[in-house]
């Protein structure tokens, strides 16, 4: 869908995408940049993978890729992330994990404590992301 310049795109599990928890477009493009969804750490069936948050920030990062990759983009695109954890406990290990996504350029970072996420999840995670020549090719 595109309106004045702005496209939402919109994925299934057929697409490599778990499916949606809540009506949302997985992805939004406004000119040069592309906001990705908080995604949580289920696979295209819509089951939680892991039960701890190195496991499940493995599996939101790669649902994350797998969004920004259908909209034409990479991770090397990423340029800003928010992350929300359910406890802070985790911190540690989730700062594990999500460095071993970025060994080149680590973006910039907001990280969140809160007191529940959907489907149970100990993570949940969305960035945005710019590419000179636009999205949705």
């Amino acid at each position: 869908m595109s309106t004045g310049g702005i496209r939402a795109f919109t994925f299934t599990p057929h697409d490599g995408v778990p499916p949606s928890v809540a009506p949302f477009a997985h992805a939004t493009a406004a000119g040069q940049t592309l906001y990705v969804t908080g995604q949580m750490p289920t696979d295209v069936t819509g089951t939680v993978v892991g039960e701890d948050v190195a496991t499940q920030t493995d599996q939101v990062l790669r649902n994350l890729l797998r969004v920004t990759e259908l909209c034409g983009g990479e991770l090397a695109d990423v340029v800003a992330v928010r992350a929300f954890l359910l406890n802070w406990d985790d911190y540690d290990a989730f700062n594990d994990a999500y460095a071993r996504w970025f060994p080149d350029r680590l973006p910039s970072r907001t990280c969140v404590g809160t007191t529940g996420l959907a489907v149970g999840a100990l993570v949940e995670i969305d960035w945005v992301c710019w590419r000179a020549d636009g999205w949705g090719r």
